[in-house]
């Protein structure tokens, strides 16, 4: 099966604004981003998979009209610091986080292990699904934990993969 990982294009936030839930608005230029999305992609879908998400949805209608929803596709959740800026969290408790990324949860979210094991489960389903070709509107985060289990990476390395706003990413899905 052949898969494109889709980023969504451009939010508009403050820098140093943790959003991984967090509603956003699609900066003026998503027109000219989706052309450059649709540039990237070969054919039609059998089906294309969005985050809930608003700057996920909104590209991914714009692409198909049909497209299905799944909860799995979140970002991370960052409980209590959604909405807040780096420097006005308990900084203790971000330093705990960032030292354990993968097993340690933000206050009232989620860890990296739980947002895998949920990311894990929606990669087995579609492995299943008898589609040819299928497209995945979502996050960053969602499409590193993605691309380490293709290329059977460490969730510890998951941030020297970069990704871009609107990139696309093809890959093939061998079970």
């Amino acid at each position: 099966m052949e898969v494109y990982l889709i980023r969504h294009t451009t939010p508009v936030f403050e820098p140093g604004l943790i959003y991984g839930r967090k509603e956003l608005p699609l900066h003026a230029d998503f027109p000219v981003e989706l052309e450059a999305v649709r540039s990237q992609l070969d054919g039609d879908f059998d089906i294309i998979y969005s985050s809930p998400a608003l700057r996920c949805t909104e590209l991914a209608g714009a692409l198909s009209p049909g497209f299905i929803v799944d909860n799995r596709l979140q970002e991370l959740d960052f409980g209590e610091w959604e909405g807040k800026t780096w420097d006005t969290v308990d900084q203790p408790t971000l330093r705990a986080w960032m030292d354990d990324y993968v097993n340690v949860c933000t206050p009232g979210g989620e860890s990296m292990m739980q947002m895998y094991a949920r990311v894990r489960e929606f990669w087995a389903e579609l492995g299943q699904s008898g589609y040819g070709q299928a497209a995945i509107v979502t996050h960053a985060g969602v499409i590193r934990l993605l691309l380490s289990i293709v290329n059977q990476l460490a969730l510890t390395r998951i941030f020297d993969i970069k990704i871009a706003y609107g990139e696309v990413i093809p890959v093939r899905f061998n079970g």
